[in-house]
């Protein structure tokens, strides 16, 4: 049972944005000496509240809301509750907005930033969260660039290896040999195209449009897709992969207006596999596969982080992608502050490894859990609702799972399997 607590409640999650002194100031975020702190824990949050993963903002922020009120029911971290400073990152499409919080957040004494849900946001900010001995925690970046990237990053979500396999391979059961990619031009695009095409190319099947080195990727904030539509239906494909955040509206359209055949032959991925009840009209997306790293959560776990949202921000959430990421990367944290008997940013950097198993230990699926274990002198394995292996040398996820999900006649998302996969390396 995932237990509640009404002690974290009336927590602000609205993106609030305070630059100015803020900037100047870096006091009570880890000061990279690992001589230890027993300051309260404050988490600040990174997440997609305005821009195209705006989508994600809910699930992400519902993880981390009901994961601090766990902890905090708990006993909090090393005997004081845990704080959270909620913050906006926006999109690739304007960096300063995660610029920004990544200044306001470092300004309120953050020790772990959870996000960014973009890897080119989270590109932006690392360096300015490192310098200042703050643990970020990503639950959804899969960018194989971010893999070792720093010392003071980690993810609770699988590089773009993971996923880009299982993509692929759901495209080569389909049957399909020419492959056209509608493909954002950043780095979440980019790079899992890269790891898609060589999944299709390594059973025999070839990218027409839009593959590695083709120049054929589109702008992030894309609105209009008639001529690259026409360009890539010319290349005569019979399966189409769209990688991309918002603009995967737009492309649809047009791809619908010129006639495309979406049932079986369209293949979307966690940045685009959502909802679109609302957007088109029934049975336009039937047929469609889609993608999104983790497992599909259990109802339990579903039922408690909706009702926490609804809660705080008066509406249920309508999809569940990364929720559980985002709820076991402050767990991660929490614990590792526990073991390192600190709350220093740097020193839970250094034992987020051990308490994610990489040292074996006792198995824990609760904070409570593992804090008892801990306390017992345990080494500690928590295995988490988002399913992921220890955490790696890279700071990555030494497994995690695939879910597999098609698009019923209201073009709602149905999970139809997971798919378990090892991170290289």
């Amino acid at each position: 049972m995932i237990r509640r607590s009404t002690a974290a409640r009336g927590l602000a999650l609205a993106a609030v944005l305070s630059v100015g002194l803020a900037a100047c100031s870096t006091s009570g975020s880890g000061d990279g000496e690992g001589e230890g702190s027993a300051e309260p824990l404050v988490v600040g949050t990174i997440l997609p509240i305005t821009g195209s993963l705006a989508y994600l903002g809910p699930p992400e922020v519902a993880g981390v809301g009901l994961a601090i009120d766990d902890i905090n029911a708990a006993g909090g971290v090393l005997g004081n509750d845990v704080t959270l400073e909620s913050g906006d990152s926006g999109d690739s499409t304007d960096m300063s907005v995660s610029t920004n919080t990544a200044t306001d957040l470092i300004g309120k004494g953050v020790q772990v930033a959870i996000g960014a849900a973009s890897s080119s946001v989270s590109q932006n900010v690392v360096d300015q969260f490192t310098e200042a001995g703050v643990l970020q925690i990503s639950p959804a970046n899969t960018a194989t660039e971010l893999s070792g990237v720093s010392d003071l990053f980690t993810r609770t979500a699988p590089p773009d290896t993971v996923q880009g396999a299982a993509l692929g391979s759901l495209v080569l059961d389909g049957g399909h040999q020419k492959v056209a990619f509608l493909v954002q031009n950043e780095t979440y695009g980019t790079g899992l195209r890269d790891n898609v095409q060589k999944s299709i190319e390594a059973g025999g099947a070839e990218a027409v449009y839009g593959g590695t080195g083709s120049g054929e990727e589109f702008a992030p904030g894309e609105t209009n897709f008639s001529s690259i539509v026409t360009d890539a239906l010319a290349a005569k494909p019979d399966a189409i992969v769209i990688l991309a955040f918002e603009e995967t509206k737009a492309a649809v359209a047009e791809l619908v207006s010129q006639g495309w055949d979406f049932d079986g032959t369209t293949y979307l991925c966690d940045g685009n596999t959502a909802d679109y009840s609302k957007d088109f009209d029934p049975g336009t997306l039937k047929g469609v596969v889609g993608t999104i790293p983790g497992a599909d959560p259990a109802q339990e776990f579903k039922d408690e982080a909706s009702a926490w949202y609804e809660e705080s921000e008066g509406s249920p959430l309508t999809d569940y992608a990364y929720a559980a990421e985002s709820y076991d990367a402050v767990i991660l944290a929490a614990l590792a502050a526990v073991k390192a008997e600190s709350t220093s940013g740097t020193d839970i950097a250094a034992a987020i490894r051990s308490v994610s198993g990489a040292d074996g230990g006792t198995e824990v699926t609760t904070f409570e859990e593992g804090v008892k274990a801990l306390e017992a002198g345990d080494d500690i394995h928590y295995k988490g609702v988002s399913g992921i292996g220890p955490i790696n040398e890279d700071n990555d996820p030494s497994s995690a799972f695939i879910g597999v999900y098609n698009y019923a006649d209201d073009n709602t998302l149905v999970f139809d399997r997971a798919i378990e996969g090892k991170v290289e390396g």
